[in-house]
């Protein structure tokens, strides 16, 4: 962020808030312009008139469409993260049963309730644009992802590791995540609405057991 002073006592200056608060509008400005039309059709022309801005005001908190891309992919990165980070503290250390499923109950109610953001990483790839291979969306990425593999490491290192379906740890823990991911992405595209919510809740339990398996982990138990 540039331009503007420090305030008495090391805050933000007016302008520095200011401009904070419009970067944050263009981004849910485009969130809810790619719920409704989809990532591909994001336009800076689009997000401008809906704002009631100028698209050339834009380009003074964005330099192109692909900067802001990458802002909101590592946002949403971001916003997954601290979901995940707060559930598991919410279960003891020792609990890994019920951390796993804490996981990826979370995961699942995180989608559902951020379909534009779960779209956006998780969805199609957007023609045109490819994330910097060293830059913010990798290292959030990278986070979110983490909590898988941090709980086969603390399985493993307690002893209560068991047989995974595929030998390498890292490859168990990546299937793990597909398997809790497939039945994320059918019922956030809406092709299980035609079972009731207590069906699919319970649905899901049974694909958490599976990843669980096929990383090595004892199958969580409901209600964990």
């Amino acid at each position: 962020m540039t331009g503007g002073s420090t305030e008495v006592g090391g805050g933000p200056s007016r302008r520095e808030r200011l401009r904070a608060g419009t970067v944050q509008e263009i981004k849910q400005a485009a969130l809810g312009l790619i719920a409704e039309h989809g990532s591909a059709n994001l336009r800076f022309t689009d997000i401008a008139r809906s704002m009631g801005m100028t698209p050339p005001a834009l380009y003074r908190y964005f330099a192109d469409r692909d900067e802001l891309l990458t802002a909101l992919v590592a946002d949403s990165f971001d916003t997954l993260s601290d979901a995940l980070t707060a559930t598991r503290d919410t279960v003891p250390p020792d609990d890994l049963d019920g951390r796993f499923l804490a996981t990826c109950v979370t995961y699942r109610a995180w989608a559902l309730r951020n379909p534009e953001r779960f779209a956006l990483i998780f969805g199609s790839p957007v023609p045109g644009y490819a994330a910097p291979a060293d830059g913010p969306t990798v290292a959030a990425a990278r986070r979110a992802m983490e909590h898988m593999v941090e709980l086969v490491t603390a399985t493993a290192e307690r002893g209560r590791f068991g047989s995974p379906l595929v030998p390498d740890a890292e490859e168990a823990t990546l299937l793990a995540w597909a398997t809790v991911h497939g039945f994320v992405t059918l019922e956030a595209h809406g092709h299980l609405d035609k079972l009731d919510q207590e069906a699919r809740d319970r649905l899901f339990t049974v694909q958490a057991r599976l990843a669980a398996r096929t990383a090595g982990l004892a199958p969580p138990v409901d209600g964990s």
